[in-house]
């Protein structure tokens, strides 16, 4: 095990100035090639002492700069067009830089780090997926996955639209076979 000073909050680990024991892999790969955490040895500790205050400082004006892109962002509805199968099943799956590159093409700059999915969206329909505009600050965006920008409306208001083309195949021809 690896001792560290985490340089801000980190989810499920602990808050900025905590001193943590994590394996030696996770702070090799992860906490310190991100800036968010720093070896524990005396001299890095003396030298956070003397910068804890410029970092809460700085961390404050982070956070409440996400704050207010918060209350922007939060509810956002981002359309993403993709091929599926009759069952609603993708061809190919949703990943963060999608969805990363549509709420930027909405006009809010996010990186695909700051989206949180737990895993690949690979069907039709809306998905919540968790933004983290701050280690203290996240916010909810529904991806609208569709086949079309119909078929995208048509889901926003509530309406599947796979069982609308089902009804309306059902109406082609009354009472004959269907000889396709």
């Amino acid at each position: 095990m690896v001792d560290l000073i985490l340089l801000e909050r980190v989810e499920k680990l602990g808050q900025m100035g905590q001193l943590v024991k994590v394996k030696p892999g996770y702070a090799r790969n992860y906490l310190l090639p991100q800036k968010k955490a720093m070896r524990a040895t005396k001299d890095n500790l003396a030298f956070f002492e003397t910068q804890r205050a410029q970092l809460e400082v700085n961390n404050l004006e982070q956070k409440s700069d996400a704050s207010e892109i918060a209350a922007k962002v939060e509810g956002l509805v981002v359309v993403l067009i993709r091929q599926a199968g009759e069952s609603g099943q993708l061809y190919g799956s949703v990943a963060v830089r999608d969805i990363a590159d549509a709420v930027t093409s909405s006009g809010f700059t996010v990186d695909k780090r700051q989206i949180v999915l737990d895993r690949p969206i690979k069907t039709l329909g809306l998905h919540k997926v968790r933004v983290m505009l701050h280690p203290e600050v996240g916010v909810t965006v529904t991806a609208n996955v569709a086949q079309s920008q119909d078929g995208a409306r048509m889901q926003a208001a509530g309406i599947n639209p796979r069982d609308q083309r089902d009804d309306d195949d059902d109406e082609d021809a009354p009472g004959e076979p269907d000889r396709r």
